[in-house]
């Protein structure tokens, strides 16, 4: 199972571009909701540029404050989402008869094509978004309450209601906590798909440029893609077996 918590982050990980262009205007609203702090021209006494300072690392500290609870929100939405999920399956295994071998091969399959995705040879899963926009017309102007975004409370509601976002990678990465059939696996499936989203949302609103780097670098995308693909084959045969 440690390996279905691996996989899970480095969907996360990988996906995290897709991410940005989902939650990205977000973080970027929470990021500008403090004013930033602007250079003059006039000269100023040491007390008032160390009090100048103070300010200026004060609204920097306030604005990261905010990122994380954004983001803390988002991803405990995730692990919550993932609960429910998990123990839908557990549910269905034991009083449905539904086999979760049968959950794991409908897993595995959507690993695979999770691998091509993100690896950009194969983007079906773009097309499973639309299952969710129906409900998200629903759940979207929870987020109006809490705009706009200039407490740590509204940051925490904002992320929460933003982690329904209707999104392939997460639709996809609920199907291994639905074959979990587990409610602590389900949330920890998703809790850890969740901090794999985490180091380049980071890098949109904190700036930490070498991540950044090293996550849109076709060759290691790829590579991890192809890990994958991988295990979504193994888990699939696994499965499969454990049927027949």
């Amino acid at each position: 199972m440690s390996l279905d918590l691996l996989s899970a982050f480095i969907i996360g990980l990988l996906g995290s571009g897709h991410c940005i262009a989902m939650c990205g205007g977000i973080t970027s609203m929470l990021t500008s909701a403090l004013p930033s702090s602007s250079k003059s021209k006039h000269k100023y006494s040491a007390q008032q540029i160390s009090t100048n300072n103070q300010k200026t690392y004060t609204k920097h500290s306030n604005k990261v404050i905010l990122v994380v609870c954004y983001n803390l929100g988002r991803i405990t939405s995730y692990a919550f989402i993932g609960a429910i999920v998990g123990f839908t399956g557990s549910i269905a295994a034991k009083n449905l008869g539904a086999p979760l071998a049968t959950l794991r091969i409908i897993s595995s399959i959507f690993m695979i094509l999770l691998g091509l995705y993100l690896g950009q040879w194969l983007m079906w899963l773009n097309r499973i978004e639309a299952i969710g926009k129906y409900l998200w017309q629903y759940i979207s102007p929870l987020a109006s309450k809490a705009i706009p975004v200039n407490s740590p409370v509204k940051a925490l509601t904002l992320g929460a209601v933003w982690g329904r976002l209707p999104c392939g990678l997460v639709y996809s990465t609920l199907t291994w906590a639905l074959a979990s059939g587990s409610m602590i696996t389900g949330a920890s499936i998703m809790l850890c798909f969740g901090l794999g989203t985490l180091p380049r949302l980071l890098t949109l609103s904190i700036g930490m440029t070498k991540i950044k780097n090293c996550l849109v670098n076709p060759t290691i995308r790829r590579t991890m893609a192809l890990i994958l693909i991988s295990y979504g084959i193994y888990s699939l045969i696994v499965a499969y077996q454990q049927m027949f």
